[in-house]
């Protein structure tokens, strides 16, 4: 019988892991172990997820905080290496509808397996789209409308709710490490894209209980949050300098824009326009290791 992991990220969020562990454990149609990546939470994560003592629950801790994208790469080797067939992708803010997962399953069947990631409706905990993770059906453009079809076709999507295919992961291979937070999820799905058709199902829905509704913006973002915008914009250049110049083009826009909203902002402009055109020309060199994972015959965790 073909098997789905949930591969769930946490770092010090015991109680919003607790309501998505109800989710997933809950599911209406469809079900899935749950495979918890603690990033070495100090918060009781640990025993508080020992104390469920849930057969369809495993935990493991990485012994240091890895970061999302650490974690996601820890987690879906994880799942591979255990022998599932399928890995359902989430942070642990993340709350599934009752059905998220039977409609994303919906999907497959329909497509007949011929994709390379499904990816869930993200809204926020007032019902409305969640704008940071509204998919891109192009590397440039969000997708604007959710009333297109059952399925459809996007080329980037966010770890919020991604359903992928064990042997998806093989072929392309595990999300970067090395980007510690951020553009990870946009630069995997984009990598799997580029070859692949993948879409939105519009009937999966997740909220993602992120505390503010808002998208990355260093201008506006508190001063204790402003260092991991080092990430960002490194990352971001990875990403996009595989687009050619199209995307050349608009990472210095978007940096230069960036820039713009910074200086009228006004709160510590020195520091964050070297942040983000020294991480812009560290984004130039920044060649991380892609790392690769194999199924063995049937094994479990």
């Amino acid at each position: 019988m073909e098997q789905i992991a949930a591969v769930v990220v946490t770092y010090n969020r015991k109680e919003l892991l607790l309501q998505c562990l109800d989710r997933l454990l809950n599911q209406k149609g469809t079900t899935c172990d749950v495979l918890i990546v603690d990033n070495a939470s100090t918060d009781g994560t640990e025993q508080a997820i020992g104390q469920l003592r849930n057969p369809q629950v495993y935990y493991r801790n990485t012994g240091a905080n890895l970061g999302g994208a650490g974690g996601f790469n820890f987690g879906m080797r994880w799942a591979v290496e255990a022998g599932y067939d399928y890995l359902w992708i989430m942070d642990d803010d993340t709350l599934p509808s009752p059905d998220a997962l039977a409609q994303l399953w919906a999907a497959h069947e329909r497509l007949g397996g011929n994709y390379g990631f499904l990816s869930s409706t993200v809204l926020w905990t007032d019902g409305e789209l969640c704008p940071m993770n509204v998919q891109r059906i192009t590397p440039y453009r969000d997708l604007l409308r959710f009333d297109q079809g059952e399925e459809i076709p996007v080329q980037m999507a966010s770890f919020v709710s991604l359903f992928l295919q064990a042997q998806t992961v093989e072929q392309y291979g595990l999300p970067i490490k090395d980007f510690f937070v951020w553009t990870d999820d946009w630069e995997y799905t984009r990598r799997i894209s580029r070859i692949s058709m993948c879409y939105v199902v519009p009937k999966s829905k997740v909220i993602h209980a992120m505390k503010n509704k808002t998208v990355v913006n260093i201008a506006r973002d508190t001063p204790d949050r402003v260092e991991r915008y080092r990430y960002f914009y490194r990352n971001d250049v990875y990403l996009y300098r595989r687009e050619g110049v199209k995307g050349w083009l608009w990472i210095v826009l978007k940096n230069s824009w960036h820039s713009v909203q910074v200086l009228r902002a006004g709160k510590q402009p020195i520091e964050k326009l070297r942040i983000i055109w020294g991480s812009f020309f560290r984004g130039i060199g920044f060649q991380p290791e892609k790392e690769y994972c194999k199924r063995p015959s049937k094994i479990r965790v």
